[in-house]
Formats: C-alpha cells, sequence, structure tokens
C-alpha cells in the first residue's frame, strides 16, 4: 500500500518536497493545510479543530474531520490513527519538529511512538533530522549517507540489551536510562559504511542528524 504522509504546524520548507512520492496519501493538521503549499502538494484530507488556523474551504475530493476543542487525541494524533484504520503502514510525520511549541514535538514523538507499537513504519523528519523508533527484540542497519550524527534514546524510562556496532562509540548488551544520556552524539567509525542497533527491552528512539 502506499504511503501516507501527515503534514502538522511545524516549521515545513520546500525542501521537504523532495521526499515525497507520487502516490503518497496526505493528511494536512490543522495549520498543517498551509504547509502543503510549500511542498507542491493538495492534501487528501484535512483534520483539525482550526484553532491555530481558519477552518479552509476544500474541494470535494478532499476529506475534511473537524475535531472538537475539547478531546483526549491532539491532531496530529486524530491523524495517525486514521492513516492506520485506512491501513497505512508506512507513515512520514513533517511539520512535527520543532516550532515555538516544544511539547507539540513531544506530543509528535509519543504519536510516532505510537505508530510504531500498533506496527507501522514510523518517521519524523525535517531538514536537519529523521526520527524513527527501535522496538524490543529488534535490530537495524543504519547505512551511512547524508546523516552524520546518530544518538539513541530510551523513551520509557529504561532500555536493556542495547547494541551499537559500526559506530565511534560502541555499545554491547548495555543499559540505557532517561537520565542520562549516553546514546547522544554517536558517528560512524572510521572506514564503516552502516551502523547496527539492536535492543532487547524497551523501546528506543533513533535520531540521524545532519553535520553542522
Amino acid at each position: 500500500m502506499a504511503r501516507c504522509v501527515i503534514v502538522s504546524a511545524g516549521p515545513v520548507s520546500p525542501a521537504l518536497a523532495g521526499l515525497l512520492q507520487p502516490d503518497d496519501y496526505l493528511i494536512a493538521c490543522d495549520a498543517g493545510y498551509r504547509s502543503c503549499a510549500a511542498l507542491g502538494r493538495r492534501p487528501d484530507a484535512v483534520v483539525g479543530d482550526f484553532d491555530s488556523a481558519p477552518r479552509p474551504d476544500v474541494p470535494p475530493e478532499e476529506k475534511m474531520v473537524v475535531l472538537p476543542h475539547v478531546k483526549d487525541d491532539t491532531d496530529t494524533e486524530y491523524a495517525a490513527k486514521l492513516a492506520f484504520e485506512m491501513g497505512f503502514r508506512d507513515v512520514l510525520l513533517l511539520g512535527c519538529l520543532g516550532g515555538g511549541r516544544m511539547e507539540h514535538t513531544l506530543a509528535n514523538i509519543a504519536t510516532g511512538l505510537g505508530l510504531a507499537q500498533r506496527g507501522a513504519r514510523a518517521v519524523l523528519q525535517d531538514e536537519r533530522s529523521r526520527l524513527s523508533y527501535l522496538l524490543p527484540g529488534e535490530s537495524r542497519v543504519y547505512p551511512k549517507g547524508a546523516y552524520f550524527y546518530l544518538s539513541v534514546f530510551p523513551l520509557e524510562g529504561r532500555a536493556e540489551g542495547v547494541k551499537i556496532r559500526g559506530a565511534f562509540y560502541e555499545l554491547t548488551d548495555a543499559v540505557l536510562t532517561a537520565a542520562y544520556p549516553l546514546g547522544v552524539s554517536n558517528e560512524y567509525a572510521p572506514g564503516s559504511d552502516a551502523i547496527t542497533l539492536g535492543v532487547e527491552k524497551g523501546a528506543l528512539l533513533v535520531v540521524e542528524t545532519k553535520a553542522d
């Protein structure tokens, strides 16, 4: 099935348009509707309570879901659940990092984890960084490319059996805790073309960042 791209109200620049694929299904969240213009695309669906932007007039072919102001789900969380219910298992979230509301960034990271725990591949991305998730029992290879730094953070307070190979700082059967950022700002080891990560217990947030 095609990928779903959720566009939220955070910063979105035209540079991110290169991440889009022709058959992506776009869901705009509230003020994220305006960000779609920077991507050169119209959304397929618009959801939100429209507390951060006026409710747009959308053509009939665009799905509109107006949410109540008083609710448990953020607009992005609702869009993520909608994408999963529609059958999407590959979800890219744009406009979810940075901006003037740090709590929104943290909420969006939690939304991505929820998608991953339900069985979807969730990625949050901006111009500098790409965020993804590694769940208990998983191992994944991260090839060297545009990103220079690779950081890992335990999202559930504690992660055990953490393995890092092919990096400048390697770990074997390590324990990471939320109170000490041991996994921040790692790099590819000299001559390494990939970093392999693994975790046995606890979810990891994996942050790939471009060099300055």
